[in-house]
């Protein structure tokens, strides 16, 4: 992050905006943990537990963007500090989107749990277990705010998407196959989906801490 500053006031606003995004971050990864966790173990009660988070990461939210609009205002911060505070109101966006594809992904887990598991299911845990791990580093790479993981992170999309296509086309394969499956397979195609957009997200926010950290804005690009 910014330097340290000798205004201790100051300071600590930047470090409890932080620490916010730091817990936000944290509730948007459990959410997305435990519904993939209910999936994998075809627990309904599981992942409706999960989905009860989501009010807590809708809430935080509003009080970071409060709390960043309001150094904004009083501090009028510059260099290192306004690329700090500008991105994270951009990371928030992408945390709050992650919390919603989490809930999406607890309720298509209870709905599957009330049904035989199709062998394409195992598939789509290890995709969530390759997303999961991407979105904390990417978290990693901000909280110790670090270009060099966060470019690690940027290199995982790719693969994310190419695992993302092999699945959908062999679910799309499976349904032909098995007219019975269609209902089951559909909701597994959302779910790949749900994982792709989550690690989508995962790399927004790496592409935020190499501009945080360099200045230097990597979307739509090489990422050089």
């Amino acid at each position: 992050m910014a330097t340290r500053h000798t205004d201790s006031f100051y300071e600590n606003e930047l470090e409890r905006l932080r620490d916010r995004v730091l817990f936000m971050g944290a509730k948007a990864e459990e959410i997305a943990r435990r519904s993939l966790a209910a999936l994998a173990a075809r627990d309904a009660e599981l992942a409706r537990r999960a989905i009860s988070l989501d009010p807590e990461v809708d809430r935080l939210e509003v009080e970071i963007d409060e709390l960043a609009l309001a150094v904004l205002a009083r501090r009028q911060p510059v260099a290192s500090d306004l690329r700090f505070v500008a991105s994270v109101l951009k990371m928030v966006t992408d945390l709050e989107r992650i919390g919603d594809l989490g809930v999406n992904i607890g309720e298509r887990a209870a709905e599957l749990a009330l049904h035989p598991q199709l062998p394409e299911q195992a598939d789509v845990v290890e995709l969530g277990e390759a997303v999961m791990l991407m979105l904390h580093e990417a978290l990693d790479a901000f909280v110790h705010a670090d270009e060099a993981r966060a470019r690690a992170v940027l290199e995982k999309d790719e693969a994310i998407d190419e695992t993302f296509s092999r699945i959908f086309q062999n679910l799309v394969r499976t349904m032909i196959a098995r007219p019975d499956s269609v209902d089951r397979a559909t909701r597994l195609q959302s779910l790949a989906r749900y994982l792709e957009r989550i690690a989508d997200h995962a790399t927004n926010v790496a592409e935020r801490v190499v501009f945080m950290v360099r200045g230097k804005d990597v979307r739509h690009s090489n990422r050089g």
